[in-house]
């Protein structure tokens, strides 16, 4: 079994920060256009979207960026192993949430087209809020990786991939086996994740009647817009009542008009819900990964324990089983050999264990005083 050190996520760089100051005081971000671009490859032609990030730098002393104007295109997925290495890097951060990549809670009468404009463009102001909130960061937006994200067009993809920070899949399955398995919880933590799962529960319930409501909205739309047809067609054939059956079909038409607008504004309502929602998410991730130290802790408990029964059980010159049946000797040398070899593991064990709990401690103190900054913090809209 790997110990603790070995096993939980790499430590966060060792930075000098200064907690009143950020990127975002030195540099103005901005992703203010999107592109599809279509690759052809074996036959296969693939869509995607590219959207232009743009630097500009207003305070040159900064010494931490190299550029003081700069271009780049990035894919979506890009911006997500960014954020993936962020979670790693600083685990105990609240990183903040990328916008949804697909319509999640679609409601009818919406195109549900990635490449749909509308949805395109919500997407673009959400990758730079992503952005912004990085850089407004004392600590991550100091990163190497975040700035070079900003400034180094080619390479930056095998830069993180050499990293090794890219392995959020792997993590969640960690995560979820610690959750059901830690013996030894901590009332701060849970008490974070149940507020964390009380807005997942607010927010979610919210979507889905919204989207069931939007349903009902847009079948009224489509009855005023039938209204609407069937006033105007009938005031061609009427000659006293044209004028009037014309003026109620146009009503009826501004009626369907107004609510497929007011089912429009709605989405960029909906939009700042989801980030809430993801947000919270955000901050079960946070509980989640401190279980994981705390599940390897408990690991290393048991195996001193277990190792401690043996030695016990050598330094007395009770053996195992496989040992009496074969009928093998042990000699006073070999039992000598076997407990001083036990005593050594788990002195070991304990030394990691010490380690672990020091890791613990740093990653609550980290976590909450993050906690408290993300609280009292005020993001521009």
């Amino acid at each position: 079994m790997s110990g603790a050190a070995e096993s939980q996520p790499p430590s966060s760089p060792k930075i000098d920060v200064d907690l009143t100051d950020c990127l975002l005081n030195h540099m103005d971000i901005s992703v203010s256009e999107a592109e599809k671009r279509t690759n052809s490859a074996l036959n296969i032609r693939e869509s995607y979207t590219v959207y232009l990030i743009e630097t500009r730098i207003t305070d040159n002393g900064w010494e931490l960026i190299e550029h003081g104007l700069g271009q780049i295109w990035r894919r979506y997925s890009e911006f997500e192993q960014l954020r993936q290495y962020m979670s790693s890097a600083y685990p105990w951060a609240v990183i903040p949430p990328l916008p949804e990549k697909k319509h999640s809670y679609p409601v009818h009468g919406l195109s549900t087209d990635t490449f749909d404009p509308d949805f395109v463009d919500r997407r673009r102001a959400g990758l730079e809020n992503f952005l912004h909130r990085i850089a407004q960061h004392p600590s991550i937006s100091r990163d190497s990786m975040f700035l070079t994200f900003l400034q180094q067009e080619e390479g930056w993809r095998n830069s993180i991939r050499d990293k090794g920070y890219v392995r959020i899949a792997e993590d969640k399955i960690k995560a979820i086996n610690a959750i059901v398995r830690i013996k030894e919880s901590d009332p701060d933590f849970e008490s974070l994740r149940k507020y964390s799962h009380s807005i997942q529960g607010v927010f979610i319930n919210l979507l889905r009647i919204r989207s069931r409501a939007t349903l009902k909205v847009y079948n009224i739309h489509k009855l005023n817009a039938g209204y609407g047809k069937l006033f105007s067609e009938w005031s061609a054939i009427e000659k006293q009542m044209g004028d009037g059956l014309q003026q109620a079909g146009h009503f009826f038409d501004s009626i369907a008009a107004n609510t497929e607008t007011f089912v429009e504004e709605e989405e960029q309502i909906m939009d700042q819900i989801k980030e809430y929602l993801f947000y919270a998410s955000s901050l079960e991730d946070i509980c989640n990964k401190r279980d994981m130290i705390q599940l390897e802790i408990e690991q290393m408990v048991d195996l001193v324990r277990s190792k401690t029964a043996e030695k016990a059980k050598a330094a007395q010159g009770k053996f195992g089983v496989i040992t009496r049946i074969l009928g093998s000797v042990e000699t006073e040398e070999n039992k000598t050999q076997k407990v001083n070899q036990l005593d050594s593991k788990i002195k070991e064990t304990e030394e990691r264990i010490h380690q672990a709990r020091e890791s613990m401690a740093e990653y609550k103190d980290k976590a909450t005083k993050d906690i408290e900054a993300f609280k009292r913090q005020q993001f521009p809209t």
